[in-house]
């Protein structure tokens, strides 16, 4: 059997990874250049109910504590006016070690044997099993595996569902140098995450490596909204938390980035598709939603789930489905408790919603 698999992100490493140290020979096609034609964002927090058991099933345990950045798993929940109305900090027993991204994308390609991964292979289309690449090439796979994110290019192959706009965005900025050149927004941070949730918007902060604060500034407005201002500018953004103490809008108005727009979009919740032989999907090409903490964990464990049961079955296409159940109602149960966390950041009762939802878990 060898697997093709479309997509370089977490979850298609992963399945190659685990699929490796099974003996499951795989290509995984990415049209990225290489490894670095773009950044890969900001940090993550890998939990312990998944993400953590994909990297035990891919062997990489040793090596992933070595990426961990101690003291991120500190929160602070921040009152409008910057009252500091939660701070807990990180006492290593949190379950949720935090890493950059473009560290466990790294990690997880030099685990791979040379020439795993086909950089600069783009999919414009695929037809059953055959994958047609934006120079005209082709690929007929044994097994296809659609690991290629929101938009992807396989998921057609199994369903007609389509992603759609939740009606919230990110504004994403950067702040380099935080504590010598942004020392107030750096204060308001901490030492981990910040959240201050108010009605249909919020500032989110998180402190990465190198001194920087990565800041999320969540809008609920329409799409055409955002079309019609020019979001590059931080202060429009920024004027849009009027009365907001000065060092969280200074997570916008201090910015070293230009501003980025991100809108949410999600695959309807609970779906699924009947069984096609020969192809599955992992990840966001499965069960898109809006960000939520899990995307990359699920990801991970999807990729690693789906490489243990093609090492378990005999027969490919009980392996899909047994792989297929479990990821439906694990991708169902989360999109639910996603809403959950939603309502107390953006609901009628911020941000003492989030400090309930908080002293509950």
């Amino acid at each position: 059997m060898h697997v093709t698999i479309i997509g370089a992100g977490l979850g298609g490493l992963t399945l190659a990874r685990v699929l490796h140290v099974h003996g499951i020979p795989s290509t995984v096609y990415e049209a990225e250049d290489s490894p670095t034609s773009r950044a890969q964002g900001g940090m993550l927090d890998i939990h312990d109910y998944n993400g953590q058991i994909a990297v035990e099933a891919a062997g990489l345990v040793d090596e992933f504590r070595g990426l961990v950045l101690e003291g991120r798993q500190a929160l602070r929940v921040l009152g409008q006016d910057g009252a500091v109305l939660l701070d807990k900090a990180d006492d290593g027993t949190g379950g949720r070690p935090e890493v950059q991204r473009a560290d466990l994308r790294r990690m997880l390609l030099d685990s791979l044997p040379a020439g795993t991964v086909r950089w600069g292979r783009k999919v414009t289309g695929v037809r059953d099993r055959v994958v047609t690449f934006a120079d005209g090439g082709t690929v007929e796979a044994e097994l296809l595996v659609g690991a290629d994110g929101a938009w992807s290019r396989v998921r057609p192959v199994l369903t007609g569902a389509t992603p759609e706009y939740t009606g919230m965005a990110f504004v994403e900025t950067y702040l380099h140098h935080a504590d010598t050149a942004h020392p107030a927004a750096a204060k308001a941070v901490g030492g981990g995450s910040m959240f201050a949730p108010g009605r249909g918007k919020a500032i989110f902060g998180h402190r990465e490596a190198g001194d920087t604060l990565h800041a999320y500034v969540e809008l609920s407005r329409p799409l055409d909204w955002f079309a019609g201002i020019d979001v590059t500018d931080p202060a429009r953004v920024a004027a849009e938390f009027a009365g907001w103490a000065p060092e969280l809008t200074a997570l916008i108005t201090e910015t070293d980035t230009v501003p980025v727009l991100r809108p949410h979009h999600a695959l309807p919740r609970g779906l699924r598709w009947d069984r096609v032989p020969g192809v599955t999907l992992i990840g966001d090409a499965a069960h898109l939603a809006a960000p939520n903490g899990e995307g990359a964990n699920l990801a991970m464990l999807d990729g690693a789930e789906l490489g243990q049961a093609l090492a378990a079955h005999d027969d490919v296409e009980a392996a899909l489905g047994s792989y297929e159940q479990a990821m439906f109602v694990r991708a169902a149960e989360t999109a639910a408790d996603a809403e959950v966390v939603l309502e107390s950041l953006f609901g009628d009762g911020p941000p003492q919603q989030l400090l309930d939802l908080l002293s509950d878990s």
